[in-house]
Parts: C-alpha cells; sequence; structure tokens
C-alpha cells in the first residue's frame, strides 16, 4: 500500500496506511489554513504506534513543520512514517491564467455594483425612515423635559445673580462700617488690628471653601458650582430626571449623527443633492434621481457584461 493525492472540490484528500491497524486513512486538508506539521498531528494522533513522521523532498531535503499544505502540493515528496517511506505524486492542479482572474474580478465588481443599484437605495430608505421614527419619538420625550428644563434654569440663574448682588451688598457694607469706625467713631490706631483680623478671616473663610468643596476660589467656578446646586435642586422640586434628560440627549445626537452619516453622497455613492435636483424636464417625466441612477447603473452593468462575455468567446 502507498500514499496517494487527489482533489475533491479543490482540497487535497490524503491516503495514508496506517501501520498499527494495517488500513488507510483519508486526510481532508486544506491548502492554506492547514501546515505540514498539522498533517503530522492527524497522522500521529490516528495512529499512536507512530513514533516519527518527516516529510522530505524528492532530494531528501527535510520540509519544516511550518510549511502550508499549497506550498507541499506543489512538487512531489517523501512521506516517512517510523522507518518506511512513501513517494508521494502530487497530481497535475488546473490553475486560473491571470486573464481569467481578471475577468472574474470583473464580473464580481459587477455583481457587486448591480446590488447595489437594485438593494442598497431600498436599504437607505428603510434605514432613513427608521432612524426619522426615533428622532420624532425622542423629540416628543424631550419635549416636557424641555419645558422643566427652561424653567429650573430660569430659577437657578435667578437665584444666582441674588445671591451674587447680595455678596457685593455685603461687602459694601463692610467697607462702609469700616470706614465709619475708622474716621468717625474711632481712630486707625484703634482699628487696625480689627481690619487685620477681618482681613485674615476672610483668608480663613477662603481656605475653608476649598477644604470643603476641594475647589479653588475662583469667582466663576464659584458661581458655576452655586448655579448647578440651585439646578439640581430646583429639578428635583419639580421632578426633573436630569440623568434621563442626558440620556435622552445623548441618543438624539446619536440618531441625528447616523441620519447625517446616512445623507452624506460620498457614504451612500449617490451624487451630490445639488447635482440631481437641477430641472430637467425629460428626467422629471421618467421619475426620481434615485430611479436614474438605479437606470443608468443597469445599463452599463449590462455593457460591461456584454463585454466581457464577447471578450470570453474570442480564442
Amino acid at each position: 500500500m502507498g500514499v496517494s493525492v487527489e482533489y475533491l472540490r479543490g482540497l487535497p484528500q490524503l491516503t495514508v496506511p496506517l501501520p498499527s491497524r494495517k488500513e488507510l486513512c483519508l486526510f481532508s486538508l486544506r491548502p492554506v489554513t492547514h501546515s505540514v506539521g498539522d498533517l503530522m498531528e492527524q497522522i500521529r494522533s490516528e495512529d499512536r504506534g507512530i513514533d516519527r513522521v518527516v516529510l522530505k523532498t524528492i532530494d531528501g531535503t527535510r520540509i519544516a513543520a511550518s510549511n502550508t499544505i499549497e506550498s507541499l502540493m506543489e512538487q512531489d515528496f517523501d512521506l516517512v512514517i517510523n522507518d518506511v517511506s512513501y513517494r508521494v505524486t502530487t497530481p497535475e492542479r488546473e490553475r486560473v491564467s491571470r486573464e481569467e482572474m481578471e475577468r472574474l474580478s470583473d464580473v464580481q465588481n459587477l455583481v457587486m455594483q448591480l446590488y447595489e443599484a437594485l438593494h442598497v437605495g431600498e436599504h437607505q430608505l428603510k434605514k432613513e425612515r427608521h432612524l426619522m421614527a426615533q428622532l420624532e419619538q425622542l423629540q416628543s420625550q424631550l419635549l416636557p423635559l424641555e419645558q422643566k428644563k427652561n424653567l429650573v434654569m430660569a430659577g437657578a440663574e435667578r437665584r444666582t445673580t441674588t445671591f451674587t448682588w447680595v455678596g457685593l451688598a455685603l461687602m459694601g457694607v463692610q467697607f462702609g462700617a469700616l470706614a465709619r469706625l475708622t474716621w468717625w467713631e474711632y481712630s486707625w490706631d484703634i482699628m487696625e488690628p480689627i481690619t487685620y483680623f477681618v482681613t485674615y478671616g476672610t483668608s480663613i473663610a477662603c481656605f475653608a471653601y476649598y477644604v470643603l468643596t476641594k475647589q479653588e476660589y475662583i469667582l466663576p467656578e464659584v458661581r458655576d458650582r452655586e448655579y448647578l446646586l440651585q439646578f439640581h435642586k430646583r429639578a428635583k422640586k419639580v421632578g426633573m430626571n436630569v440623568a434621563e434628560y442626558n440620556r435622552l440627549q445623548e441618543s438624539l445626537a446619536q440618531v441625528e449623527n447616523d441620519l447625517k452619516r446616512l445623507r452624506d453622497p460620498l457614504r451612500v455613492h449617490h451624487p451630490p443633492a445639488g447635482a440631481s435636483k437641477l430641472f430637467d424636464p425629460s428626467a422629471a417625466a421618467m421619475g426620481s434621481s434615485s430611479d436614474l441612477v438605479s437606470t443608468s447603473l443597469w445599463n452599463r452593468t449590462q455593457l460591461r457584461l456584454q463585454n466581457l462575455l464577447r471578450t470570453s468567446k474570442q480564442p
């Protein structure tokens, strides 16, 4: 019994005699994904009595286990199982010429273009309608929340502005009181240590603000923090779910971005909207611009298929 190789549906089938069982075993190999090492491992796993499996070229050079089956089948080789060597004659395989490969590639591209012309437009329309329905649903859900948000923002803005003016008024009162005590009630010698402690107390208050909020006492940031506190406090009072509002806003932005990408002419392989909307009486009579694009692409595809069939029939 010897080793034989034949191709079945493009895959090499290797028939190998097993020494322990005295029977033939058929191995189906993949030319690209399988390697010589995979073949050796398969042979060992089928017969535990096999200790040594080696593949060599006809001149005795050992074939590495990392070589692919495709490169192995390019020429005859020797399969050594234990101490028995089998000459393997690889059958001739019909190879596709470069011209035929180019023709097949052209046909494949034409089929893809034809499928795109017949189905992509419809799929795009369905997807756009689905996104528009999602957009309308999100907008309807956001409408009551937007009204509450505007109400809460107006109240928080008024409260923050009031606190700002109250702070300015208190600073003016402090300045007036210290000025009167310095120049009318008492003298500077008495008020100097008092103003020092007032200044130092202000520094302590600023540092206490940093300890409590972990933020530096910068007036714009202080105002923004007070605004956010008032906003969330009032939102809780009116029953506005801020987390739900943010989630809906993110979903709305995602849907709008998907619509923008879907309508982009460069992404859908359609002509720009301005070029397709030019008035043409004959085009208006024939139908929409998408139908014109599909019809013209269908005509081009038929013409190219006829040219390919004509060239393939030539010797």
